[in-house]
């Protein structure tokens, strides 16, 4: 009984920092000197996508999350214009395998040996397709950068997949929005 439930436990474990390896890293900076609390208004600038498709998904997730913080959308002269780009690339990542190499842990007593033993490394490359999302505020006035969000995903060849993926880091991106003073 006591060994089943170490393997359940494990495979919980396991299984939580899997999902948690394929989650989007979303990172958000802002100017510390703005009191975001005298910002309640924005219009929408530019949104250049690689897929016009995602133009409204992005607004809608943006328009969304702000006006759920009772931010209001004016067609123009918001006190924060929004911006929005993204920029999708292929990133290669180098993965070896090493089997059969010999020694390590073993021989009943720790080290099973110095080490000498013969083995297969197979190195294979895997092409990821990354996407990036920026979302920055703008003052409507003076121009300056306010606030920037930043999402970084491993897109999917799915479509649906990613729409929920850029949901989801919006949402996170907002989380903590706006920045309260002092923080």
């Amino acid at each position: 009984m006591k060994r089943s439930m170490q393997a359940i436990l494990t495979a919980i474990v396991l299984t939580g920092s899997s999902l948690a390896a394929f989650a989007g890293d979303v990172r958000t900076d802002y100017d510390h000197t703005v009191n975001f609390s005298q910002l309640n208004t924005y219009s929408w600038g530019k949104v250049q996508t690689s897929n016009p498709f995602f133009v409204n998904r992005i607004q809608q997730a943006v328009n969304k999350e702000l006006q759920a913080k009772g931010w209001q959308l004016m067609p123009t002269g918001g006190s924060v214009t929004v911006f929005a780009t993204d920029n999708i690339h292929d990133q290669q990542e180098v993965q070896t395998m090493y089997d059969n190499m010999g020694a390590g842990w073993g021989g009943g007593w720790g080290w099973g040996g110095p080490g000498f033993g013969t083995g297969i490394a197979t190195t294979t490359t895997v092409d990821h397709n990354i996407g990036n999302l920026v979302i920055d505020f703008f003052d409507g006035n003076s121009k300056k950068l306010l606030w920037r969000g930043l999402s970084t995903e491993n897109l999917s060849s799915n479509a649906n997949k990613n729409t929920r993926m850029v949901d989801g880091d919006i949402k996170n991106m907002f989380k903590d929005f706006p920045p309260k003073a002092g923080n």
